[in-house]
């Protein structure tokens, strides 16, 4: 918890991966309780956040797992491209065995369409397969493609601080409203009046 970094942006503070977290995987295979060491460490500091967002890479190893056991919910991103329904049957099965198994009380946040391009036809035939198949589970909000966004992390920064006017940072920005909107956390009205300033 040592690592946890003060960013400029008012509220949030980060923890990100380090070089040591390639073996990672493989020094905790014969630990006991191995699932729940994310999990322990995360219980010391909950309480001083009103949310603790994991960014996993897309593999289904043992720091996933801890993911998935630690946390509450899951965002599951969806690419709009070919290989993403695949993708997403795996992490669907891997969640369902670890609310099974190990998180009980794991739940489905959403699944978020990401990438996205209104030009390409593969895109849009993405989109109305997942939506089709997964209804209420899929946001509103759809991630659209966007060069800013692409930029903004060789700039060390966030979408927001590169270029709050762009269209990926519009998404992300309605993004959260979707989510505090969902869990209960902002009336409408709120809403409305946070989007108009």
């Amino acid at each position: 918890l040592d690592a946890i970094v003060k960013t400029e942006t008012p509220n949030l503070d980060l923890l990100p991966a380090h070089i040591d977290l390639v073996g990672a995987e493989i020094e905790m295979i014969n630990l006991t309780s191995r699932e729940y060491k994310m999990k322990a460490v995360l219980e010391r500091i909950k309480d001083q956040y009103d949310f603790i967002i994991i960014d996993c890479s897309p593999s289904l190893g043992l720091i996933t797992i801890n993911s998935l056991t630690a946390a509450d919910s899951v965002i599951i991103p969806v690419q709009c491209e070919y290989f993403a329904l695949e993708g997403l049957g795996k992490l669907l099965n891997t969640i369902k065995i670890v609310q099974n198994r190990l998180n009980p009380e794991l739940q489905i946040e959403g699944i978020l369409l990401t990438m996205y391009d209104v030009r390409l036809r593969l895109s849009n035939q993405v989109v109305e397969e997942v939506k089709t198949h997964f209804q209420d589970l899929v946001f509103d909000t759809i991630i659209q493609r966007n060069t800013r966004l692409s930029e903004a992390p060789s700039y060390g920064v966030s979408v927001i601080m590169h270029d709050a006017n762009c269209k990926g940072a519009i998404n992300y920005l309605n993004l959260a409203r979707e989510i505090v909107r969902k869990n209960g956390l902002v009336t409408e009205e709120q809403d409305v009046n946070t989007a108009t300033l």
